[in-house]
């Protein structure tokens, strides 16, 4: 494995996602890079934990994933699930329990569930009911109890275009659902949740992180209905760590004095032109480890 360029994050648990080299659930997202070639990239970075990605592009064989991991020295984190929660909860519960048998198999610890709408893409999403909010975190507890038989925490993941959205509905969420969080740091910015004051707020509810950076003008057309979500992911709408408007910074000090120990997974969600390489998407990834570990030091004093 190549050495890391950046100083050790001693402090910190990092881990990778495919969706920063652009590979997303989205039928007709953008072009996907091979999985040898993404997880060549992480390794080069000195990554050594990954989400799985979409189902379904990795290796679903447990023992085939396991050896195309270890050819380059990755170990699984778990993996995102976006799926209907609020209806038809039978096919929710039947898919989750394949990717929890397969998250505990390759040495994952947690599943990360979106309460997806049912529609393609994430750039609408219709109103529920209060008998379809119930139906969504009743399905979200029985997954959790299926994940909790192959050993893995659930978490729920607030994200744009999908029924856990603006900040009513985190609030809404964590009031009705004793599932703690994904905290992720862009998705929450974007819905119109500050994800610092809601760290402050719920630490004890935060099981996942997922790191994000992204430019609040962009963000601020998405959440006005004026940009759809996607074309805002195509203009730039996420940057490397630090170089956007969320207080990345203050988030990990605030986690790091409430005793979080987690995952902080870096997901810089992009979409690729056919032409494009994992040059950029590899040097984006590697300017927010540098941010990062400009930040460990004072993440270890708190």
């Amino acid at each position: 494995m190549t050495e890391p360029l950046y100083p050790p994050l001693d402090s910190l648990r990092i881990a990778a996602a495919p969706i920063s080299w652009g590979v997303c659930e989205v039928p007709g997202w953008g072009h996907v890079l091979d999985a040898h070639t993404v997880l060549s990239e992480m390794a080069a970075l000195g990554l050594s934990a990954t989400e799985l990605g979409p189902p379904g592009y990795l290796p679903r064989d447990p023992d085939e994933l396991r050896a195309l991991l270890g050819t380059f020295g990755i170990g699984s984190v778990g993996g995102f699930l976006a799926m209907v929660l609020h209806a038809e909860p039978e096919a929710a519960l039947a898919e989750a329990k394949e990717a929890a048998a397969l998250y505990a198999a390759t040495g994952g610890d947690v599943l990360v569930l979106a309460a997806a709408t049912g529609l393609a893409g994430y750039d609408a999403r219709p109103q529920l009911s209060d008998t379809e909010w119930r139906t969504l975190i009743d399905t979200a507890a029985a997954i959790r109890d299926i994940a909790e038989t192959f050993g893995l925490r659930t978490v729920l993941h607030p994200h744009v275009g999908t029924q856990v959205e603006s900040e009513a509905e985190v609030e809404r969420f964590l009031a009705d659902s004793d599932l703690d969080l994904c905290l992720d740091t862009g998705h929450l910015l974007i819905g119109g949740t500050d994800p610092v004051r809601l760290a402050e707020r719920h630490s004890a509810r935060i099981g996942h992180i997922h790191l994000k950076d992204v430019r609040s003008a962009l963000a601020d057309e998405v959440r006005g209905g004026r940009l759809e979500y996607s074309e805002a992911v195509r203009r730039g709408l996420y940057v490397p760590l630090g170089e956007g408007d969320v207080d990345i910074a203050a988030l990990v000090q605030c986690m790091n004095a409430a005793g979080y120990r987690g995952w902080y997974v870096m997901e810089q969600d992009t979409a690729l032109q056919p032409t494009d390489s994992a040059e950029l998407p590899s040097r984006n990834t590697e300017r927010s480890l540098r941010h990062l570990a400009g930040l460990a030091p004072a993440a270890a004093r708190n």
